[in-house]
């Protein structure tokens, strides 16, 4: 069962989201907020396995609530809610340390199946985000350096190369013939080899690297 917190400043979309949740068998929402401050107390009390936190709320926004949540060391992963894929702001919450983003218009089984990816450990990332975040990281000397990656097997660099091309687990397991299980192992590995937070950081390390 996944347990989920809702974060939307507007109610309708705050129960909405929830709604569409709660009628999936292995989804349960344990909880809503209405501003980032209110998530941050849910979170930390309720320790769920997603949370999905609007960008945009007064006083304490998505942002902040992620930076707070991510420096904190919380496990639960955060999925920021946007109204436009362009928005700056989504770059900004990815940097403080979300798994990704969807859409608030998105459809219903996008929603689902980017929640259960997130809970399972991705990131769930549109094209044209993914390529911005990896340009604009590209273009910072302080990001994270590649330490560690004359240690990753071929298998792992392997794995590395399709996670930086926004392949999920279940793609890659498909592509390279072995099982999802499998590559969650690989993928951990790689995190612990390359001293990297999430899936986020590996695509950029990859690029970097010239393994993208």
């Amino acid at each position: 069962m996944i347990s989920i917190v809702v974060a939307d400043d507007q109610e309708l979309v705050r129960d909405g989201l929830a709604a569409i949740l709660e009628s999936e068998d292995d989804f349960t929402v344990i909880g809503t907020a209405a501003d980032g401050a209110e998530a941050i107390r849910l979170v930390r009390r309720l320790e769920p396995d997603v949370v999905l936190m609007d960008i945009r709320m007064p006083d304490v926004d998505g942002i902040e609530a992620t930076r707070h949540l991510v420096s904190a060391g919380v496990a639960t992963r955060i999925v920021v809610l946007t109204t436009f894929a362009a928005d700056e702001h989504v770059l900004a919450a990815l940097r403080a340390g979300a798994s990704g983003f969807l859409l608030k218009d998105a459809p219903r089984a996008s929603i689902l199946a980017a929640v259960r990816s997130v809970a399972a450990g991705d990131v769930t990332l549109e094209d044209s985000v993914l390529k911005r975040l990896v340009a604009e990281h590209l273009n910072r000397p302080t990001m994270v350096p590649a330490q560690g990656l004359q240690r990753l097997t071929s298998r792992e660099k392997e794995v590395l190369h399709l996670v930086a091309l926004g392949r999920t687990n279940a793609e890659i397991a498909s592509a390279l013939f072995v099982s999802e299980t499998t590559i969650k192992t690989h993928v951990g590995r790689t995190l612990a080899k390359l001293g990297a937070r999430d899936r986020v950081q590996l695509v950029v390390i990859a690029h970097r690297s010239g393994l993208a």
